[in-house]
């Protein structure tokens, strides 16, 4: 077993962990089963990355989104760490090369979507490969009462059958007491089993209700009086172009960013946003999981989230550095009828959903008695047009029909196109007749993507065009040759969403949504919704007082940051040095494993920034404080 400190510092250069990673990371090296409760920000890849290494065996991670498994294997290549990810939709030379790695002992991390543990073969491949680490990622899609319940997920308890000496860690920003409870129960944790939970209290962020009549001015105003990188959250698409160009003709740099968006579009704006060239992101929650931008100072809601686990996880990707944020909701009483409605709309009527199964089922070509374990690819569009039915309708249905475990809609990100030489350097010298537009391509290729000659790499055809001044399509093009030359294997872009049956294709009268399908989880999500609601419309107490006690968390004292706190609690006479050094002091012992020095300044607040860091700077001098690493700590 490794040092964890020196993987630490080896791997990602920093020198101690952030409070609570390290004693995750030890209870999983003890084998225990662990449950992680982290907030965003808080770390959480690290701590399974950390401990899958020091176990030195292979890691498997469980995750229920392909942008989130990507992103995590490109980061653990550039940190030269061994890792592959499955998911639906690969072609058969990557799923045998990802294979040839796990079999040959040249990846430390094996990444797939929960649907790949309905398939047999490759639960028949996973016990040749006895993974010492079964990760749960984004856990609480398990819990039939989490807001993001993913069915496929109750298929992981079965790996305790295959691997019970195994320990599982289960990992996720946001859970109530109730849906922690069942992940734990959902997958089966043994006896001393660990639990560890992170404050869900943000110091550094200041939550703001705003009533709003008018949201897309007050967007606007909001943005003039404000400075630094921004995200503004709104729920449908046609709205963050309608927002950006509002926002645009005010002089404030802004674009927008949604699923319905070209991957080359959503890469390029996503890029732009975080180096800083463009100030504002419109978007919808399509954007922003994954996404490390620590600088981020204001997170703008202008709809509604229909949980507050939604917007505490959205408003959480402020202040990731610690430094203070604001997370402004906007809201009028109309938002409670909006909210109610959509609600309504997530649980089409039984006969719509049997419906709609009976015609994706004759879309798909699939006769009753059919099907079982069979990934179908699925033009959603297409069915629409051909039995003209309305998405609002097919979607949620789809959905029920999954928890109800007739089928799994997996509705695919767009992929970009992928290559892989197929030669050595020395053979490329040799190659001839390819056009000058195939060659213009290849040496692009071999410059822009040095991975490209052990591995697919993921490749972006508007940048090659630009670099050899073609169009798309002489791209695209140029690509097929070289594909058809056998120089390299060459996978489109697609955006192809999947229909997978997890048993055989049932007649209607058969089909059961059950009542803990229906009408149990429409009770859950009412409460939600309420909860949100009691949230923005209420303004009689601590907004952070609420918000913690949904989460089962006490808060001793108001947070003295938001609306309500302030109109209550008025700013009162400067602290005196003195005042201050207690302050520092006693916050520094409520939190004894340390405290960064910009989360220090940030819970003392901005307007004190100077003196406190002068203050902090004499008590370390003093030796009244101790610098460990990023972190400072009182004295023993």
């Amino acid at each position: 077993m490794n040092d964890i400190h020196a993987i630490l510092k080896r791997h990602w250069g920093y020198d101690s962990f952030r409070p609570l990673q390290e004693d995750i990371i030890r209870s999983v090296l003890d084998g225990c089963d662990t449950f992680g409760l982290m907030p965003t920000g808080g770390g959480k890849s690290i701590v399974f990355q950390v401990a899958g290494l020091a176990l030195d065996t292979l890691t498997l991670v469980i995750s229920p989104l392909i942008s989130l498994m990507k992103d995590q294997v490109d980061n653990l290549r550039r940190h030269n760490i061994k890792a592959v990810y499955f998911r639906s939709g690969m072609t058969s030379a990557e799923t045998r090369l990802a294979w040839e790695r796990l079999v040959n002992d040249r990846a430390r991390f094996l990444y797939v979507a929960p649907e790949r543990l309905k398939s047999a073969r490759f639960i028949a491949e996973l016990r040749n490969l006895k993974p010492g680490l079964i990760v749960v990622d984004e856990a609480h899609c398990i819990s039939q009462w989490g807001y993001d319940f993913r069915p496929s997920f109750l298929k992981i308890k079965e790996l305790r059958k295959i691997f019970p000496k195994v320990t599982v860690l289960a990992l996720t920003a946001t859970a109530t007491p109730d849906v922690a409870a069942d992940i734990r129960r959902q997958l089966d944790f043994r006896q001393g089993n660990n639990t560890f939970q992170m404050s869900f209290s943000r110091h550094n962020i200041s939550y703001l209700v705003r009533e709003a009549p008018v949201k897309i001015s007050e967007v606007g105003r909001i943005l003039q009086l404000t400075k630094g990188t921004s995200i503004v959250y709104v729920r449908n698409r046609k709205r963050t172009r309608e927002l950006t160009e509002y926002l645009t003709s005010l002089g404030i740099s802004a674009t927008y960013y949604h699923a319905g968006l070209s991957f080359d579009v959503k890469e390029k704006r996503q890029n732009e946003w975080k180096a800083g060239f463009v100030r504002v992101m419109v978007a919808t929650n399509a954007f922003g999981m994954g996404i490390d931008k620590p600088d981020v100072r204001l997170v703008i809601h202008y709809d509604m989230p229909p949980s507050l686990e939604e917007y505490y996880q959205e408003a959480g990707r402020a202040g990731r550095d610690g430094l203070p944020s604001f997370a402004v909701l906007l809201y009028t009483s109309r938002d409670k009828t909006t909210l109610r409605r959509h609600l309504a709309a997530e649980f089409p009527d039984r006969k719509d959903i049997l419906l709609v199964y009976e015609r994706v089922c004759n879309f798909l070509g699939i006769a009753v008695g059919d099907g079982y374990d069979r990934m179908y690819e699925f033009d959603l569009d297409l069915f629409l047009s051909i039995f003209k039915m309305r998405p609002e309708l097919v979607v949620p249905s789809l959905r029920m029909l999954g928890r109800a475990g007739y089928l799994d809609y997996i509705d695919e990100r767009e992929q970009s196109a992928r290559v892989m030489i197929l030669t050595t350097r020395e053979e490329l010298y040799h190659i001839q007749k390819l056009s000058e537009k195939a060659e213009r391509v290849l040496a692009i290729l071999l410059r822009l993507y040095p991975g490209i000659f052990i591995d697919y790499v993921y490749i972006n055809e508007a940048t090659i065009g630009r670099e050899t001044q073609l169009d798309s399509q002489d791209v695209y093009e140029a690509l097929l040759e070289l594909a058809r030359s056998h120089t390299l294997s060459y996978i489109p872009r697609s955006r192809t969403p999947y229909i997978y049956l997890p048993t055989s294709r049932e007649e209607p009268r058969y089909v059961q949504i059950g009542r803990s399908v229906y009408e149990d989880r429409l009770k859950v999500q009412e409460r939600r919704i309420e909860a949100m609601i009691d949230y923005a419309a209420d303004s009689g107490s601590c907004r952070v007082e609420r918000m913690l006690r949904y989460f089962g968390e006490p808060q001793p004292a108001p947070c003295l940051r938001c609306d309500v706190c302030r109109k209550q609690h008025p700013a009162s006479p400067p602290l005196s040095d003195r005042d201050l050094v207690e302050k520092l002091i006693a916050y520094l012992k409520a939190n004894p494993r340390g405290v960064r020095h910009e989360a220090l300044i940030a819970h003392i607040g901005q307007s004190l920034a100077a003196r406190t860091a002068r203050l902090i700077a004499s008590m370390i001098q003093e030796e009244m404080l101790i610098m460990d690493g990023p972190f400072i700590r009182p004295r023993d």
